[in-house]
C-alpha cells in the first residue's frame, strides 16, 4: 500500500492513545497537521508558543494516562519548545515531540528552518530519531513511545521531514501497537535486606517521590504496618494523601515543617522511594545522612549521588513495595510501636505550626493561611493544583493538602517559571469534570499568561489565581535576608485586569482576608459555568516559609568561619544602616 508519512504518523498517534497535541503550525508541517484534522480522535491544540505548548504536553503526561505530544515546526519551533522539554526531561515525564524537518531530497542548501535538531535535542531528551523513509515511520514512533515511558520517563524527539511527510511510498504495514513488557527481575536480596532493616527498626521513616505515584495504596499500607511517619518531596506530594496522620510535610531536612524535622530526628532507617533526594527535596541539601538508607528507585543512577545507601533496589516503587509488604506479612510482623502516641505528636506539631499562618484576619492584605484553608474548604476532595516556580509554590506545599496521586503538579528540578498557566489549561483538558486550579506569582504569569487565549480558543474553564506583589517573591526574599537589597527582582506593575479582558477571562481582585471566601466561591463558579478566571490576589509575602528559613539557614553553615564574619557582618552593617 502507498501512504504519505503524515498519514503514517496520524495512526501511530492514535495507536498509543493520544488525544491531543501542542504546537503552532508551519510549511513544514502542514500536511501533519491537515492529517491530524481528519482524525476522531486527536485534537490539535493551536497554542501561543512552544514553550507554553510543551508545558501543556508535560502536565498532560503528569495528569492523565495518555502522553503529551508537541507538534512543532523545525529549528524555532524547537527552540521555542526547549523550556518545556527540559522541565519534562529533568523531572522525569514522558513526552513525544515530533517535529517537521526540511525536504532531505531536494538537493538544496540553507533551506528555511535548516538546522541540526537532533544536536540539539541531544541534551534534553532520553532519545532522538530522524525518520528518513515512510516504511519506519509507524515502527520509530511506537519505538520512541516505548522509551519515552520505560525505565525514568522522559522526553523522546522525533524529526519527520518535509518530503516524507508530503510524499506516498511503499510501506509494508501498519502493525497496531503492541506494549513492550519489562523483564527485569527483582533483586530479592536487596528486599530481603531491606525487610531486615525495617522489622528491626524502632523508628523507621518513609520518603516518597513522583516514582511512588502510582504506589499509593502499599505506601499507605507499608507506613501504617511500620508506623512510618511520611514525608514526601515537592513533585512527589501528592503520592502520598496528605490528609493520613501520618503524613508530616514536604521535603526533608531542616527545611521541613517541625513534624518532618521531628520524625527525621527520631528515625533509625529511612526508606526511600521514588525520589531522588536532590536539592529542592532536601532542602539545599539540609540533611545529614540518613540512618540505615534503603533507596527504591528505577533509575540505579541516583543511587549513592548525595546519601550514601545501605540498601539499593533497582525496580518500580509499586512492585518493590508489594515485596516488602509480602516479606513483612509473611514474617507475621507486628510492630511494638505506638501508632497512636506518634500520630498524635505529627497532629500536635502540624497544627501549631499551620496556626502560626492563621493570625487575625487583615483588612489590607490577604494572608496565605487563610487563603489555603478557604481553598481546601471549598475545593472538592478530588480536586487538582498546579504551580509554578516562585514563593507561592512552597507556601502551597506546605498549607494546602493533597489527597490523592496527580493532584498536585509543579515544575521540579528544572525548575522553570512559565509552567503553571499553560499546564493548568492542559491539566483542565486532560480532566474536565474536576475542578482544575492555577496558583503563579506575578511574575511567572508575565512569562506565559497569554496562553490564557488558548483557554478562550477551546473554551477550557480554568482559574488563576495570581499572588502579586510586584516582586519576583522568593528571589526577592533571598536577596533581602542577607543582603537588604532587591536588585532586579522588583517587576513591573502589570493591569492584570487588562490581561484578563485581552484574553477573554473573567476578572477577579481580591484585596484582603475578609473578602477571600466570597471571591473564591466567585471564581468556583464561574468555572463551573464554563468561564475561565483569573483572580488577582493582594498577597502577603511577608512570613517566611520552612524552605525559605532553611535553605539560608544550610547555606550559612557551609560558611567557612571567616567568609561568615565578612557575611554576616555586611548583612547586619545593610541592615542597620541601609
Amino acid at each position: 500500500m502507498r501512504k504519505t508519512g503524515a498519514e503514517l504518523a496520524v495512526f501511530a498517534m492514535e495507536q498509543i492513545g493520544v488525544k491531543y497535541t501542542f504546537g503552532i503550525p508551519g510549511t513544514h508541517t502542514t500536511e501533519l497537521y491537515d492529517e491530524m484534522d481528519k482524525s476522531n480522535q486527536i485534537t490539535p491544540i493551536l497554542v501561543t508558543h512552544e514553550g507554553g505548548g510543551a508545558f501543556m504536553a508535560d502536565a498532560i503526561s503528569r495528569t492523565s494516562d495518555g502522553i503529551g505530544v508537541l507538534t512543532i515546526v523545525p529549528a524555532a519551533g524547537l527552540t521555542h519548545a526547549m523550556s518545556g522539554i527540559g522541565e519534562a526531561f529533568l523531572d522525569g515525564i514522558p513526552m513525544l515531540i515530533l517535529a517537521g524537518g526540511t525536504h532531505k531530497t531536494s538537493g538544496k542548501s540553507y533551506q528555511l528552518h535548516d538546522f541540526d535538531q537532533i544536536a540539539l535535542a541531544k541534551n534534553i531528551t532520553k532519545a532522538q530519531f530522524l525518520i528518513e523513509k515512510n516504511d519506519d515511520v509507524i515502527s520509530t514512533i511506537y519505538k520512541a513511545y516505548d522509551i519515552a515511558i520505560s525505565g525514568e520517563p522522559g522526553p523522546v524527539f522525533i524529526e519527520l521531514p518535509f518530503n516524507v511527510q508530503l510524499f506516498s511510498d511503499e510501506v509494508t504495514a501498519m502493525p497496531a501497537y503492541q506494549a513492550t513488557q519489562s523483564t527485569a527481575e527483582l533483586n530479592r536480596t536487596g528486599i530481603a535486606q531491606a525487610v531486615a532493616l525495617l522489622k528491626n527498626a524502632k523508628s523507621p521513616m518513609m520518603f516518597v517521590g513522583w516514582g511512588a505515584l502510582d504506589a499509593k495504596d502499599e505506601t499507605t499500607e507499608l507506613a501504617e504496618m511500620l508506623v512510618a511517619p511520611v514525608a514526601t518531596t515537592l513533585q512527589g506530594k501528592s503520592a502520598f494523601p496528605n490528609n493520613h496522620p501520618l503524613y508530616t510535610s514536604v521535603f526533608l531536612g531542616k527545611s521541613a515543617k517541625p513534624s518532618g524535622q521531628w520524625a527525621l530526628a527520631q528515625h533509625d532507617v529511612l526508606l526511600t522511594v521514588g525520589a531522588r533526594m536532590g536539592e529542592i527535596a532536601t532542602g539545599s541539601y539540609g540533611l545529614e545522612q540518613p540512618n540505615n538508607l534503603i533507596h527504591i528507585d528505577i533509575n540505579p543512577a541516583v543511587f549513592d549521588k548525595n546519601f550514601k545507601s545501605t540498601v539499593a533496589i533497582e525496580s518500580d516503587a509499586k512492585i518493590a513495595l508489594q515485596a516488602i509488604i509480602e516479606e513483612l506479612k509473611k514474617e507475621r510482623f507486628k510492630t511494638s510501636k505506638s501508632q497512636t502516641e506518634v500520630e498524635q505528636k505529627l497532629a500536635f506539631e502540624n497544627k501549631k505550626y499551620d496556626d502560626t499562618w492563621l493570625k487575625e484576619p487583615k483588612a489590607d492584605i490577604v494572608s496565605p493561611g487563610h487563603f489555603f484553608k478557604s481553598l481546601r474548604k471549598q475545593l472538592q476532595d478530588d480536586a487538582m493544583m498546579v504551580v509554578d516556580d516562585g514563593k507561592h509554590t512552597f507556601l502551597a506545599a506546605e498549607l494546602f493538602p493533597v489527597f490523592e496521586p496527580r493532584h498536585f503538579i509543579s515544575p521540579t528540578d528544572f525548575n522553570c517559571m512559565g509552567y503553571c498557566v499553560p499546564a493548568t489549561i492542559a491539566t483542565k483538558m486532560a480532566n474536565p469534570e474536576r475542578q482544575v486550579i492555577g496558583i503563579v506569582g506575578d511574575g511567572a504569569f508575565q512569562m506565559t499568561g497569554l496562553e490564557a487565549i488558548t483557554a478562550a480558543a477551546y473554551e477550557i474553564p480554568a482559574i488563576f489565581f495570581i499572588f502579586n506583589d510586584g516582586e519576583l517573591g522568593q528571589i526577592s526574599q533571598f536577596q533581602k535576608i542577607p543582603l537588604n537589597r532587591k536588585t532586579c527582582s522588583i517587576i513591573g506593575k502589570a493591569n492584570f485586569e487588562g490581561v484578563a479582558l485581552a484574553t477573554g477571562a473573567v476578572y477577579l481582585k481580591l484585596d484582603n482576608d475578609n473578602e477571600i471566601d466570597k471571591v473564591i466561591a466567585e471564581a468556583l463558579k464561574l468555572s463551573a459555568e464554563g468561564k475561565h478566571v483569573m483572580v488577582d490576589i493582594n498577597i502577603d509575602y511577608s512570613q517566611k516559609t520552612m524552605l525559605t528559613k532553611g535553605v539560608v539557614k544550610v547555606n550559612l553553615s557551609r560558611f567557612s568561619f571567616k567568609e561568615k564574619i565578612r557575611f554576616l557582618g555586611r548583612a547586619a552593617k545593610r541592615h542597620l544602616l541601609g
